[in-house]
């Protein structure tokens, strides 16, 4: 048996007990016609390349997502994009979102925080909280 043989082996007993430790949600996974869909396709002789390139759920390189039972376990968290004014009004922004029940947050920086520059810096002048918020240390967001 080939080495490359031996890991794909290991990696699908390491994701089959992950499976078997998680919860499915209550639902028929089957396609329009009543096909069953099984919870994962996989190559009887897989080449060289299918762990690195591919792999499975819940595993480098998580082509095939984060978690081992994909979306059979729960569906994809659904984030408000928000980020504005300074960022205690953005810190206090998320509390309130988290505190009606979303799930999950996704930042608007702005254009100086992506491109990684200090809102004093010369290129900053100008685009400072302009599209979103302006984040220069973590110490920001903790206010």
């Amino acid at each position: 048996m080939s080495k490359q043989l031996e890991l794909f082996k290991q990696a699908k007993v390491e994701w089959e007990e992950a499976v078997n430790g998680s919860t499915t949600r209550d639902y028929s996974f089957d396609t329009l016609s009543g096909e069953s869909v099984d919870s994962l396709y996989y190559p009887e002789a897989p080449n060289d390349q299918y762990l690195d390139k591919l792999g499975f759920p819940g595993q480098y390189p998580y082509t095939r997502g984060v978690h081992a039972n994909m979306y059979r376990g729960k569906l994809w968290t659904k984030r408000q994009f928000s980020g504005f004014g300074t960022p205690e009004e953005t810190n206090d922004r998320y509390h309130s979102l988290l505190s009606k029940g979303q799930t999950g947050l996704s930042v608007a920086f702005d254009m100086p925080t992506l491109m990684g520059y200090d809102p004093d810096h010369p290129w900053a002048d100008g685009e400072v909280g302009k599209c979103g918020v302006s984040i220069a240390s973590i110490k920001d967001m903790e206010r």
